[in-house]
């Protein structure tokens, strides 16, 4: 028996909170680490009573049933009962979840590198919080080593059994009929569940690039090669949209009839117009449009993450919801589909904006593109620095918030006039033009993160590679 201190464990294994779960190098997620994590998290919250039962599922990586084996065995060893849900999308297990009552474990590193994973917690009542967080890393546990005889138990259909019913009972069955959608599979674990829902809903279906091995597409730095690639599929396929989602299936990607990807904040706020909401909390990064379109009665800006955009609509009232600039939509209260109560999920879903930006474009009579014609012109960009270490993006961002000069090392030549400095989350500079430049490091990889926005995209995508370019200078001399 081996005993573990979770904030050693986190320094010595490299594998750590970041801001959806622990993460770290493949090679890091040992057995032994994998366990404690999972035992960490059922001490630490006081999860632990005769009878518990433990939701488990995973993504569709490599290293993922591995992972689960190991985290599957933490939760036999804290005298808990396996509810193995398989290879199914995170929400789907989040919904699980709170329809059993029962706590959660997700092994998934969403959209990062294949060498890396992850474990993502939940509540019975939803993800956990940074107060949660903090319960597991001051936790103590003492761990046993996997046997021949440990191994994972036969899946429960029930959960992607519930979440296709969720969508199916909100949705006419006849809502896409004569379009045809593509489905972008890749290595996405919701690709057959998209395609089953979107033919439920009488879609003819064109499955395209659907792979073997794990492809980490991130919804907020969508690939040049994918860009081309939505372009060419439209055309080849005679599409009327296409879609597809990161690799757990929390974050979608939504294409129009152009072969154009959407960007994923603009994918919310029409979801939430969608839906009626009254509130929307989203992260300090998504495109101001939010608050000109004047289709709400608040928005709430938070720091970046879904722990802290749901303690924001933990605190808002009415017709809730929220989501990312990833795209991941977020349901909370009093919000309904055609009249239906929609329970709320507040934990990121990749099918509800799909289905209601496929319905939204159905009810209007128009095809997807025209969908943002009503939108104030907001363009945004991103990308990211990649292999940047984390404690350098750190450092670099502490400069360049408390030294009102060093910033004009980067942007200072550009005849432009700052007058906004916002340093909730990283930093974001607001300029005269009324352009805004955002960057920060990755809360799950050693990432370094750049968002702009502007009045067309190429300017966005200007100030995007030129800052990016800067900084990546910087760090080279």
């Amino acid at each position: 028996m081996t005993t573990h201190d979770i904030q050693n464990l986190m320094t010595k294994s490299g594998v750590a909170f970041g801001t959806s779960g622990a993460r770290g190098l493949v090679t890091q997620m040992t057995d032994d680490v994998c366990i404690a994590y999972t035992l960490a998290f059922l001490h630490g919250l006081k999860l632990i009573r005769p009878g518990l039962r433990v939701a488990l599922g995973m993504d569709l990586r490599p290293s993922s049933p591995a992972i689960a084996r190991a985290c599957a065995v933490g939760i036999r060893q804290a005298g808990g009962e396996v509810d193995f849900c398989g290879a199914l999308p995170t929400p789907a297990l989040a919904l699980h979840s709170l329809q059993s009552g029962i706590p959660a474990i997700m092994v998934t590193g969403s959209h990062i590198p294949f060498n890396r994973n992850g474990i993502k917690f939940y509540r019975s009542t939803g993800e956990i919080s940074k107060a949660d967080e903090a319960a597991i890393t001051a936790a103590c546990v003492e761990t046993k080593p996997l046997t021949t005889e440990d191994d994972l138990p036969e899946v429960n259909p029930a959960a992607m059994q519930n979440y296709r019913k969720r969508y199916r009972s909100l949705f006419a069955p006849d809502l896409l009929q004569g379009w045809r959608i593509g489905v972008y599979e890749h290595s996405s674990v919701a690709r057959d569940v998209l395609k089953t829902l979107l033919t439920d809903l009488g879609a003819e279906v064109v499955g395209i690039g659907r792979t073997d091995c794990f492809v980490p597409i991130d919804t907020e730095a969508v690939s040049a090669e994918d860009r081309q690639r939505g372009r060419e599929w439209a055309t080849e396929y005679r599409l009327d949209a296409m879609v597809s989602t990161d690799g757990d299936g929390d974050r979608p990607l939504i294409g129009d009839e152009t072969g154009n990807w959407l960007r994923g904040d603009i994918v919310g706020l029409l979801c939430a117009q969608f839906l009626d909401a009254e509130t929307v909390v989203v992260p300090v990064s998504c495109n101001t449009a939010i608050e000109r379109c004047n289709g709400f009665k608040q928005v709430v800006r938070t720091r970046i993450g879904s722990p802290f955009v749901i303690a924001g609509m933990a605190q808002a009232d009415g017709r809730v919801a929220g989501f990312e600039a990833n795209g991941g939509f977020l349901a909370g209260q009093g919000l309904t589909v055609n009249g239906q109560p929609l329970t709320a999920l507040p934990t990121r879903d990749s099918v509800l904006p799909v289905l209601a930006l496929l319905a939204m474009a159905r009810q209007r009579g128009v095809k997807l593109s025209a969908l943002t014609d009503t939108l104030p012109q907001r363009h945004t960009a991103s990308d990211r620095l990649q292999d940047f270490p984390t404690d350098i993006s750190r450092d670099l961002l502490k400069q360049l918030q408390t030294d009102g000069s060093a910033y004009q090392e980067i942007w200072g030549d550009q005849s432009v006039t700052i007058v906004q400095r916002d340093n909730t989350d990283g930093l974001r500079l607001t300029l005269a033009t009324g352009d805004i430049v955002h960057v920060r490091p990755s809360g799950n990889a050693p990432e370094l993160r750049c968002y702009a926005e502007a009045d067309t995209v190429e300017r966005a995508q200007t100030w995007v590679d030129l800052t990016l370019h800067r900084l990546k200078q910087r760090l080279v001399s």
